[in-house]
């Protein structure tokens, strides 16, 4: 399992390990996506320089009284909460009040108060601000791990070199992180494990990754079979 980080601590940053499978051929029932996600409306924000990592961005407003939706990308949600003064890309401080989780299957998906923020219109200028932690405040990565912020963005090739696709989230539904690859002419994107066995090789410095991936990664879901009772 990637280590999923609980908060500001010496384990922060919203880290991802790959687990240690032993690289090999990808078994036919290997869990890569069998139906490809919809497309995302847009890709998670850059951050504006290197030295800053994303933590968390927002939403729409919620309720009337100055409450907005948050989606965070540290290990444990809630923990956002506890790094203290975050910035935003155009500079301005903010920070967190309080989050408790949002109403939804999504863990990472909050509620959020921000102090000095009141009101459903202040909640709403909120809405797709992203938030940053400066890099010297956290720890720097252990062997074979990487903050997730700095997958975002970063390209996936095969063995050849050849261009697979981009990184576009990085998501964990329960069994384990995963990248959300985005094939290069747009389109669907499709769900790759984090694991050593599919993804050999990271090189953040050149925001590259070397993946294993099967041939119809991207391939429209075929027509489901009439005994499934899914």
């Amino acid at each position: 399992m990637a280590r999923r980080p609980a908060g500001p601590t010496s384990r922060d940053g919203g880290r991802r390990g790959r687990t240690s499978s032993a690289i090999g051929k990808i078994a036919p029932d290997a869990a890569t996506s069998p139906k490809a996600p919809a497309p995302r409306p847009a890709p998670l924000p850059v951050p504006p320089d290197p030295s800053l990592v994303l933590l968390g961005e927002f939403g729409r407003a919620h309720g009337l009284n100055g409450e907005v939706r948050l989606k965070s990308y540290t290990g444990d949600p809630q923990a956002i909460a506890g790094y203290g003064t975050l910035v935003t890309a155009d500079g301005r401080t903010l920070t967190l009040a309080d989050v408790r989780p949002a109403p939804g299957p999504s863990p990472d998906m909050l509620i959020a108060r921000v102090k000095g923020v009141s009101g459903r219109s202040a909640a709403e200028a909120l809405n797709r601000v992203a938030l940053y932690v400066p890099r010297d405040r956290l720890s720097a990565p252990e062997d074979d791990e990487v903050y997730a912020a700095d997958l975002i963005g970063a390209a996936a090739v095969d063995e050849a070199g050849t261009l697979i696709g981009t990184i576009v989230a990085v998501p964990n539904y329960g069994g384990g992180d995963l990248l959300e690859l985005r094939p290069p002419n747009g389109g669907a994107t499709a769900l790759l494990p984090f694991t050593k066995a599919f993804v050999p090789v990271l090189d953040v410095a050149q925001r590259r990754v070397t993946v294993a991936a099967p041939e119809d990664l991207f391939a429209a879901p075929g027509e489901k079979p009439a005994d499934d009772p899914g």
